[in-house]
């Protein structure tokens, strides 16, 4: 029996509820088994940041081809790479050895404000790593980075796509999560747009969203689903996450990962 088979390349978050170990879960969840490529350890808690060490882009590139030349995998996402280099040394090894699927969440920030993107990496990712895409799937803040302009409606979060999908993606999820009402997530294939819709749940159980969301998108990827079925799935286990999410230490809660069904 076939197992489909994710990777999940990111940072490490000692709390549990985002980076490697929210996607693990959510790998898991989706009954795919998930690999990892480790970028930088965090220390980190409900409260927030406390420290980071990204590992050198050696260790990254060393991962990464330990885990595609032996195991292949069959999709992959990328969330916090942290330095230029590691988003270069990545780049590289995707370039060696190419994944069809691969989902990139340009992570550039914790929900708390804490930078886990370096300034000068920005650049980096739109010329390197944008363009080797299935998806990219930018938060209203990250899209605002990689077009070049506000983001605060529908309307811009067309503009966004736009400009972004110029940047060499296949596809781009503007998601909408950070604008008043439903959450609403734009898909733009480079021709026209679909709308991914959802109630909005007022919840303080929202650490690792992002994360989640990117990695449920991949496991449905892995799973051999289209990318629209992929996304409109994954879009309804965030939200069922989300809703039953749960306090975890004194501040920021986390996603229930291990769901049966949603």
């Amino acid at each position: 029996m076939s197992i489909p088979k994710a990777l999940t390349i990111a940072g490490s978050d000692s709390g549990g509820g985002a980076g490697v170990q929210a996607d693990l879960k959510t790998f898991s969840a989706y009954r795919v088994f998930g690999m990892s490529v480790i970028t930088a350890v965090t220390a980190q808690n409900s409260l927030g940041i406390q420290a980071v060490e990204c590992l050198s882009p050696e260790l990254v590139a060393s991962q990464l081809s330990s885990v595609l030349e032996d195991f292949g995998t069959d999709a992959a996402k990328c969330g916090m790479l942290g330095t230029e280099a590691n988003v270069l040394a990545v780049a590289a090894g995707l370039r060696a050895r190419p994944v069809e699927r691969l989902v990139v969440d340009p992570v550039m920030a914790a929900t708390s404000g804490d930078a886990l993107l370096e300034a000068g990496a920005v650049g980096a990712v739109t010329t390197s790593l944008l363009p080797l895409a299935l998806v990219v799937t930018p938060n209203l803040p990250e899209a605002e980075t990689l077009a070049g302009m506000p983001v605060s409606s529908r309307a811009d979060m067309e503009e966004a796509a736009r400009r972004i999908h110029k940047l060499g993606p296949r596809h781009v999820l503007v998601k909408g999560g950070h604008l008043k009402g439903d959450a609403v997530d734009l898909l733009y294939n480079g021709r026209e747009f679909t709308a991914f819709q959802a109630p909005r749940i007022e919840s303080d159980n929202t650490h690792g969203t992002g994360c989640t969301f990117s990695a449920a998108i991949a496991a449905g990827l892995a799973q051999g689903r289209p990318l629209g079925e992929a996304v409109r799935d994954a879009k309804a286990y965030v939200t069922r996450a989300i809703r039953e999410g749960f306090a975890l230490g004194r501040g920021v809660g986390t996603l229930r990962h291990f769901l049966t069904e949603w």
